[in-house]
């Protein structure tokens, strides 16, 4: 064989060497960017309770992103301080309270109150409930049945003998409504504000079931629920942020819709944006300082959503809603794009736990909104609240 020819065969071996180390090469880094891409999914197919390793956390309690709670462990007890952590409200003077031991008996007076106990399996220590109207706890609805619960009616019409006879050691109270639990006062029982709902931070919101834990003496349990709560949804925001932070355009989104005088929508300093956020999508709404639900003239926010590429809202239904439902509310609606492509994200509030349970399940809430917004980080993932209609 000729030299030409033996060099011409030693550099194709050579350059064919070459070839298949650097497909190998790309196809582990290929592998491993699916794994990583698919961190999140399997965060959310663990199925092992959380409660189980709760004696493996600190018995101490911090506060990370809750803006409405302060805790400071002093020799006379635990001190903590509540206020209300809406940028809006009224400055208001802080809620003191001095924590010398656990309690077991307390009234909730709203299904997020109850939501919080629900989470870290506390619900035996509810011996009142103002409302069986959004409770979706079957372990809730049994002990109201079998009387180990009491209902002690609502706001403006609460029966003050039900709720001395149910004898709490504490009575949670909604911050919005506070006039409204005057009535309470006459029971001398000391009464507690919940702001969490207020709280603009998703993470903080949840952060209030530490609160719980604190007045029931379970701090482990609730620094247990709260590590996984903060661990999955930071672990799926930052995929969300690697996968997506170099992209030009994300995806728009709208929300709400017409609610009687105007379009409903929720603010672009709110819990809700802040989610969108997370989940990769360009709210539409974005530069709206408000904190909380916004309204204005249905023609104002059309103009602004009519080419977003996906549509957020909710309500409740007595049957199962769809984008026909949808479109008889408004015949308007039809001819946004998010309509015309599929694109509305529904939660359904008679049909799923989110009043009682979606603000202390961030992580949820915002694996709802990245399936809809980029479905190819969670493929195996089941949405709890939101879903694109059909």
């Amino acid at each position: 064989m000729c030299l030409f020819c033996l060099l011409y065969i030693s550099n194709m071996k050579h350059i064919l060497s070459m070839a298949a180390a650097l497909l190998l090469l790309f196809s582990c880094a290929t592998s491993q960017d699916e794994r990583k891409g698919l961190i999140a999914d399997q965060l959310f197919h663990d199925q092992d309770s959380i409660l189980s390793h709760a004696k493996d956390y600190s018995d101490t309690i911090r506060i990370k992103y809750a803006k409405g709670l302060k805790v400071d462990y002093r020799k006379d007890g635990i001190h903590v301080t509540i206020t209300n952590p809406d940028p809006a409200a009224r400055s208001a003077k802080p809620q003191q309270i001095i924590i010398k031991k656990s309690s077991s008996r307390f009234i909730c007076t709203t299904a997020l109150q109850l939501g919080n106990f629900e989470v870290l399996g506390l619900e035996d220590k509810i011996v009142g409930i103002n409302s069986l109207r959004h409770i979706f706890s079957l372990r809730m609805i049994d002990q109201l049945e079998s009387g180990k619960t009491a209902e002690i009616g609502k706001e403006g019409n609460f029966d003050l003998e039900a709720v001395m006879a149910a004898k709490p050691d504490y009575i949670l109270v909604s911050a919005s409504k506070y006039g409204g639990f005057e009535p309470l006062k006459e029971c001398n029982i000391p009464l507690i504000l919940h702001h969490g709902y207020k709280e603009t931070s998703p993470l903080g919101q949840a952060e209030w079931i530490k609160l719980i834990g604190l007045l029931t003496g379970e701090t482990r349990r609730a620094n247990a629920v709260f590590s996984d709560i903060e661990r999955k949804y930071l672990t799926l925001k930052q995929e969300v942020e690697r996968t997506y932070s170099d992209k030009k355009k994300l995806p728009t989104v709208i929300s709400g819709r017409q609610l009687r005088d105007g379009w409903y929508f929720v603010g672009g300093r709110s819990y809700m944006a802040q989610i969108f956020k997370d989940a990769g999508a360009d709210y539409i709404m974005k530069d709206n300082n408000e904190s909380g639900g916004v309204t204005l003239d249905f023609e104002a926010v059309y103009a602004k959503g009519v080419k977003a590429d996906f549509w957020q809202t909710d309500g409740s239904s007595k049957g199962n809603y769809t984008m026909q439902s949808l479109a008889s509310e408004d015949e308007r609606y039809t001819t946004m794009n998010a309509y015309k492509n599929k694109r509305v994200i529904f939660c359904d509030l008679s049909q799923t736990p989110y009043r009682e349970l979606a603000g202390v399940q961030p992580h949820f809430l915002l694996a709802d909104f990245v399936k809809a917004f980029h479905p190819e980080l969670l493929p195996n993932y089941t949405p709890k609240y939101y879903h694109i209609l059909k």
